[in-house]
């Protein structure tokens, strides 16, 4: 405990509001976003959050808290936590995104994890001097800020790729330049999806095969923050959707009308063969030999291609799905192989580039942990 700070449960000196259950169906608009435990859901045409922490309640997942930019709509499935007199409300936002780990493991229930508000509303929380909450603020929000600038020039050098892309090709899809197109099942060896292993989460292990699902599939990103993980034998049981080295990635399921959608997100497998498998909601795409992998990605992470995705996609009013057959006729360019090779190369210069900010981006982030462990511990 450190010197001259009080040490206090959390619903002593804070308050907690609980979110409104809405419906897409009844409720369902266009203008702001609807949030719950994770991510965004639908949209609505009121808001009644701005700006705001929110702690998943129900359907936990391990990063059960949030900050959201903005007027949004929080749902039943979060709540949100208000600063009483002795706290900063930026301090105390820094203070409960710290405690993430141990609010995700306050979670009860097997099949879903829902958190047990009252020990949530026993958690003890450090407070010191204002004076020093809004020094904590000031250099937490600094590191953050760096991370923020260079996040978006991640983002400049996707812009960039498209751009190059583009300007090369024309639209993908449009095909104004008048492209050969073919298929993405004539140019690919292998089409399939993974599966559910028996026994579901009950047979993930600590270590082991990657076991990719959705969550770990964005656009030109696979991520392992979540990432699972099954045993040798787990693994060759589900033979046909082992992993091999340049397999592309593409998320089956997802909602349509969020900006982070899961649904048709394609990542570039780089791993080793045999070294990852996947879960039935992801697809894998096995090019055939001299196929030029990034060109046919950047093809499919393209905004066109969303836009086809999103025409082509079957389910109901939110909620939808890419079949197979869907995958199979994906319409490919197929400019000469040289030029695929010369968009691939320039890529992969953009691409070190983009590795350089990203290995920034975690040493901040690794910063940043540091810092709020020394505050918050």
């Amino acid at each position: 405990m450190k010197q001259g700070w009080e040490y206090k449960k959390l619903d002593s000196c804070a308050y907690i509001e609980y979110g409104t259950r809405v419906v897409q169906k009844k409720d369902g608009g266009t203008i702001y976003p609807v949030y719950g435990g994770g991510g965004e859901t639908f949209r609505i045409d009121r808001f009644n959050r701005e700006d705001c922490l929110i702690v998943a309640r129900f359907a936990m997942s391990p990063l059960c808290v949030r900050y959201v930019k903005g007027k949004f709509f929080l749902n039943d499935s979060g709540l949100s936590v208000k600063a009483g007199k002795e706290l900063y409300q930026s301090y105390l936002n820094h203070h409960i995104k710290f405690l993430n780990d141990k609010i995700y493991n306050l979670g009860k229930g097997a099949a879903q994890r829902n958190l047990d508000v009252k020990s949530f509303k026993n958690l003890q929380l450090g407070i010191p001097p204002k004076s020093t909450q809004l020094t904590i603020v000031s250099e937490l929000d600094k590191i953050n800020e760096l991370i923020s600038l260079k996040k978006e020039q991640l983002k400049d050098y996707d812009n960039l790729a498209q751009s190059i892309f583009y300007e090369m090709f024309g639209d993908p899809v449009e095909n104004d330049k008048g492209w050969e197109v073919k298929k993405l099942g004539e140019i690919s060896s292998l089409i399939c999806n993974g599966n559910t292993p028996k026994g579901g989460s009950e047979v993930y292990v600590k270590e082991g095969f990657l076991f990719l699902r959705s969550q770990n599939v964005w656009k030109n990103r696979i991520d392992l923050e979540d990432v699972a993980y099954i045993d040798e034998s787990t693994h060759l049981s589900l033979k046909k959707s082992i992993l091999k080295h340049n397999d592309l990635l593409i998320t089956k399921t997802g909602r349509i009308n969020t900006e982070n959608s899961s649904l048709g997100r394609t990542a570039l497998f780089e791993g080793g063969d045999g070294s990852a498998n996947i879960n039935g909601h992801v697809y894998l795409v096995r090019l055939k030999e001299n196929m030029v992998h990034k060109y046919i990605l950047y093809i499919l992470i393209s905004n066109s291609y969303r836009e086809l995705i999103r025409k082509t996609c079957v389910g109901g009013i939110d909620k939808r799905q890419l079949n197979k057959d869907h995958i199979e006729d994906f319409p490919i360019i197929f400019p000469p192989i040289e030029l695929q090779k010369i968009y691939s190369n320039r890529v992969s210069i953009i691409e070190r580039q983009k590795s350089a900010v990203q290995k920034s981006i975690t040493d901040l982030e690794t910063l940043l942990a540091s810092r709020m462990q020394y505050w918050f511990e």
